[in-house]
């Protein structure tokens, strides 16, 4: 059987999310992130289901009752959790034949960085509790689902600096990561990014961060104009690398840059990944992260319009997720059509 990673511009079922709570690292800012994570919970149910882990269901379920959400389209389910960073925790679904299966990685905290005890457990303990119809299979591979960009046709897009950090699967060599990711996702083609990164990142440079491969041959990409900036070298040296790749057909991807945010700063004077690639599609929509930045975020949502046309854009403000170093897509993980009940 010949696996596929779904693209995710497929049609899905829903989209995972993980309840911000006292014990993750949003407890100093509760107030400020939670509106995030209702918005786009709000968003999503109103194309698709949403799974929302949260330690506390009945927590979790007031604020949603309180921001006037309806609860049809949204099953919480109740686990200890670590963070909510559901896009590297989540299952990754692929398609044997048809069918969905889905991916159980090991989620080691970005390397060894952070606590993952509970979120490593996210997928499995989903899945006791009857919220996935298809098989799990268990890999012994750490991967985070941020760190991949899938086409649906056997291509992946990644970075090397996290795909082959020695803290992740120090036994494998390049070739060897290779090896496994047509084993297990498909692949028949694996483009390396070899440069481009955001400073205050704690993934090693997520390919969501940095360029998307979206339906068409195309690539939205972030682009830095500012000569001055500490991202200038890095980032033009990544879009060389993007002009050099070639589609499955062998035509170059169309390219469609981003543009670059103002630099932000958390409270110890850290930088702040901000970046406006960080977007989530779902079925007849892309909710694009926004930065409070009104001609930027305005120039974004029309860069992501050009390359979903037909479906409709939606803004979220998550300048508060910049906060803990991710954005929209980070804390989200779609479930592709067949996954849930």
């Amino acid at each position: 059987m010949n696996p596929r990673l779904i693209a995710e511009w497929e049609q899905q079922d829903g989209v995972l999310l993980a309840w911000p709570h006292e014990g993750t690292d949003w407890a100093y800012m509760l107030d400020d992130v939670r509106p995030v994570f209702l918005d786009i919970i709000r968003q999503v149910s109103r194309f698709e289901q949403v799974i929302v882990a949260a330690p506390r269901r009945a927590e979790a379920e007031l604020y949603l009752k309180a921001a006037g959400i309806d609860l049809s389209r949204i099953s919480v389910c109740e686990m200890p959790t670590n963070d909510t960073w559901a896009r590297d925790f989540g299952p990754i679904t692929v398609e044997y034949n048809g069918q969905p299966v889905l991916l159980d990685f090991g989620f080691n905290g970005w390397g060894l960085k952070f606590p993952a005890n509970y979120d490593n457990l996210v997928t499995k303990q989903l899945k006791e509790q009857g919220v996935f119809i298809p098989n799990l299979k268990t890999i012994g591979l750490v991967m985070e689902g941020g760190s991949i960009e899938s086409d649906g046709l056997g291509t992946i897009l990644t970075t090397s600096t996290c795909l082959l950090s020695p803290n992740r699967n120090p036994q494998l060599d390049q070739s060897e990561i290779e090896q496994a990711l047509a084993a297990l996702l498909g692949a028949k083609r694996v483009l390396w990014l070899n440069h481009g990164f955001l400073a205050g990142d704690d993934t090693d440079s997520h390919v969501d961060t940095l360029a998307r491969i979206c339906p068409g041959n195309v690539i939205v990409y972030v682009a830095c104009d500012d000569e001055r900036d500490e991202h200038y070298g890095e980032l033009k040296l990544m879009e060389q690398e993007l002009s050099a790749f070639r589609a499955p057909d062998g035509s170059p991807y169309r390219l469609i840059p981003l543009p670059w945010p103002k630099a932000r700063f958390s409270e110890s004077a850290c930088r702040l990944p901000v970046t406006y690639a960080n977007f989530l599609v779902i079925n007849g929509a892309v909710l694009v992260p926004t930065y409070r930045e009104q001609e930027k975020d305005a120039l974004a949502l029309e860069c992501i319009r050009k390359a979903f046309p037909g479906r409709e854009i939606v803004g979220i403000d998550c300048l508060p997720l910049a906060e803990q170093h991710g954005s929209l897509h980070c804390v989200t993980m779609q479930l592709p059509h067949g996954v849930l009940l």
